[in-house]
């Protein structure tokens, strides 16, 4: 029987490490689909990448185990919220049309699932001191960088932000994996025009396009949501256990 579960723990973690890798892959094709140049050249195929990052996320939850579900499901719902906020009430971006895409909170919660894969393959677990270290440097002297060569004071003050909430985490390495995931979506994304960060954040603050310090509010969000998936279980073992 032990033999068996280790088994399929094992497949498991195979199968999501197989979709969390291709994640790369497929945003640059997703968001290419959904581009400027795309729509422009051929035609407007913003449905063609819903129908896509809808599938993609519907594979990679069907082959997740149960805790990732629970945090994938919880994620698309939380991130509309999180899009209605920071995109319709504050305006800190826009997308290339009116209304906020159906894929994206679908695709913020394959960015999320693959970030948690990654911090939590073999690799990483084994070398977590280490990657800590490597980590926080890079992230520092990016944020540093993209402050002082790109006036991005909105990634300064996000930064900080960021490395305020790692330090209550314990320099939890989930939050790095998360943030690389969130950068290159971001880089893609503007890449291909499907998205603009305003210049200027609330009419103040000087902002890059995409302004790196984004990555504070991936991870904030993550606070949230692991609060509200531990919520569900633990009503789900009291409802198994009564009291």
């Amino acid at each position: 029987m032990d033999t068996i579960f280790f088994k399929n723990k094992k497949d498991t973690l195979r199968k999501q490490l197989f979709f969390a890798i291709g994640f790369p892959f497929f945003t640059l094709l997703a968001l290419g689909i959904d581009s400027v140049y795309f729509a422009t050249t051929y035609f407007d195929a913003r449905q063609l990448t819903n129908f896509l990052v809808v599938v993609y996320f519907s594979f990679f939850f069907w082959f997740a185990n149960s805790y990732l579900r629970k945090l994938m499901f919880v994620m698309v719902f939380l991130s509309y919220i999180g899009e209605f906020i920071f995109c319709n009430l504050l305006g800190m971006y826009h997308y290339r049309t009116p209304d906020i895409p159906l894929y994206v909170p679908f695709g913020h919660a394959i960015v999320y699932a693959s970030g948690y894969v990654f911090a939590y393959t073999e690799w990483a677990v084994k070398n977590d001191s280490i990657l800590k270290k490597y980590f926080t440097i890079g992230f520092l002297l990016l944020l540093l960088s993209v402050g002082v060569f790109l006036n991005d004071v909105f990634s300064l003050i996000s930064g900080a932000l960021f490395f305020l909430l790692l330090k209550r985490k314990k320099w939890e390495n989930l939050y790095y994996f998360i943030a690389l995931c969130v950068i290159f979506i971001e880089l893609a994304g503007t890449y291909f025009q499907c998205w603009k960060w305003i210049p200027k954040t609330f009419g103040l603050i000087p902002a890059a396009n995409p302004p790196m310090g984004a990555i504070f509010y991936y991870a904030g969000g993550d606070v949230l949501l692991v609060k509200i998936v531990a919520l569900w279980e633990n009503k789900k073992l009291k409802q198994i256990i009564p009291s």
